[in-house]
Parts: C-alpha cells; sequence; structure tokens
C-alpha cells in the first residue's frame, strides 16, 4: 500500500468510529450491518490495512445517520484507497524487502514514508535513517549474532533505499541525539568515525537538522521518557489533516501513540529537550571533536 492509502486508511477509520460513536453503536451492531467480523470493523478503525467497499461505508453512513458532507468525505478516502491499491499512486518500495525486516516494521516504513515531517529524540543510539552500512552491520550482529549474513545485508539494502527520503525536500527532518551516542563505540574506532562524519554532513543537508544535547545539560524531560519519534503528515487530498503519531520502538514491541493526552506528553517533552539542546553549529562542532 502506497504512503497516501495509508493517511486514508487511518482517516477513513477515525471518521467512521467517530459517527459509530455518535450513534452509540457498539463495533458487533456495526459488523453486522457491514456483513463482516467485528475485528475486521476494529482493524478499519485502527486505520490498519483492511479491505472495506463503498457499498459497506454507505451501510454505515446510513446507520450511523451521516451527513451527505460526512458521507462524501468517507467515500471520497475509500476512492483515495483503491487508487493506492491499484497503481495510481506510487507502490510501497519496501514490499520488496519484507523478507529482511522484523514483523510489524512495514506500517511504520508506511507512516515514515508519508510523513512530512519527523522529529527523533535518540537516547543511546544513532537513528537507522542517519545510519551508515558499518555502522547498521554492527548493530545487527550485536542484536543478533546468529543472523545470517545475507539477511543482514538484506537489512543494510533496504536500509539505504529507506535514506533515499533523506533527499526529498518536503520532509523535514529534526535529530534530537543525547551526548552518549557520540561516545559508543559501535564497531570500533574506524566505524564509529565514519558514523560521526556522516552525522556532521547530513546536519549540513537544508532539510536536516541534528542537534546534540550535551551531558552538561540541565534536567530535562527526555532523561525520563527514552527515545521517541513524533510522525507529522501533509494535508489528504480529501482535505482533511492527518494527526500526528508518536512512535516508541522497544525490544519486546512497537506503540503508536495518538490519542491528544499522550501526544501533549511528548510535545512537552520535545520542548524540553529542545531547550537544553545545543544549536545546529554546535552540535556539528561536537561531533567533530567527538571523532576518532
Amino acid at each position: 500500500m502506497g504512503s497516501g492509502s495509508t493517511l486514508a486508511q487511518r482517516a477513513l477509520g477515525r471518521e467512521l468510529r467517530r459517527l459509530r460513536n455518535a450513534k452509540g453503536m457498539g463495533q458487533s451492531q456495526a459488523a453486522r450491518i457491514a456483513e463482516t467480523s467485528h475485528q475486521t470493523i476494529g482493524r478499519i478503525e485502527e486505520g490498519q490495512t483492511t479491505r472495506i467497499t463503498s457499498l459497506q461505508v454507505n451501510a454505515l453512513c446510513d446507520s450511523y445517520g451521516a451527513t451527505d458532507e460526512e458521507r462524501r468525505i468517507c467515500l471520497d478516502l475509500v476512492k483515495e484507497i483503491r487508487a493506492s491499491r491499484e497503481g495510481k499512486v506510487t507502490a510501497s518500495w519496501w514490499r520488496a524487502y519484507a523478507d529482511a525486516q522484523d514483523s510489524g516494521f512495514n506500517h511504520y516504513l508506511a507512516l515514515e514514508d508519508a510523513a512530512s515531517s519527523l522529529t527523533l529524540w535518540k537516547t543511546t543510539i544513532v537513528p537507522g535513517l542517519l545510519q551508515t552500512p558499518a555502522y547498521r552491520r554492527a548493530m545487527g550482529w550485536a542484536e543478533r549474532p546468529d543472523m545470517p549474513s545475507e539477511q543482514l545485508e538484506r537489512r543494510i539494502e533496504w536500509q539505504t533505499h529507506r535514506q533515499e527520503r533523506l533527499k526529498d525536500p518536503h520532509l523535514r527532518i529534526t535529530a534530537l541525539l543525547y551526548e552518549a551516542i557520540l561516545h559508543e563505540q559501535v564497531g570500533g574506532p574506524a566505524v564509529i568515525a565514519e558514523q560521526l562524519g556522516q552525522l556532521a554532513a547530513l546536519a549540513e543537508m537544508p532539510n536536516v537538522s541534528v542537534r546534540v544535547v550535551p551531558f552538561n545539560a540541565s534536567s530535562h524531560l527526555g532523561a525520563y521518557v527514552g527515545s521517541f519519534t513524533l510522525l507529522e503528515f501533509p494535508v489528504l487530498l480529501s482535505g482533511l489533516s492527518a494527526p500526528p503519531i508518536v512512535y516508541v520502538e522497544g525490544w519486546a514491541g512497537d506503540l503508536y501513540l495518538e490519542r491528544e493526552a499522550e501526544l501533549q506528553k511528548y510535545t512537552r517533552a520535545l520542548r524540553e529537550i529542545d531547550r537544553v539542546a545545543l544549536t545546529e553549529a554546535e552540535s556539528v562542532a561536537l561531533i567533530k571533536e567527538h571523532t576518532p
């Protein structure tokens, strides 16, 4: 599924859930109306990749008492999703690397590919989007020493492909890094030297900002919340705005947070991190200072 479809699927799910809740109807009743399972209704409302037809959406809109405008928005979103599936929107490049990815990471890649802004806070390792192949290789061996070499090289290949987005002038990337990252000897001096050199070079790109939070920074929320990424999105063709998402990558599983109260906590943390981070010029100077 293309990135446009990902946003449209999310928007359709939010709208159908809002209409259902306003009607006071449960998912099981909605499932009977759409002649599907309540699990499918749940996946649709969560914005997951699930097929839904215009007939089903019309039936749900009838039962929910949707206005003509609400119905039009839902049907336009269905058309947007269908257009992506039929190849009228660029296909997802990462599907070719399904064998090299961890299960479930496709969802994040679809969101990343659709985003217009990424704000990353990292405390221990360089963000994947900014890693060199050698750094990624060293991290791969550390994570899974038993991984076959062919699989690891495939991961490095798709990571390199993923970094093509850095050249997109419509994507804004802000990487906020804790100074500890500059000290971690991932792969040894030669690997870390190349990686820090790449960070300094990427910081010169007009759409990329790299800023370091030094060890001597005053206390801030970033020390408590851990690493996360805030993804923000452009306006859909339908005119709807896609709300941001906070992605928290975990060892045992990932979190996608989009409730307003959750977003407020993380945006507050970002303000605190931004307050104590060095300027871009100071950050590049510190990166170069730590380069072996």
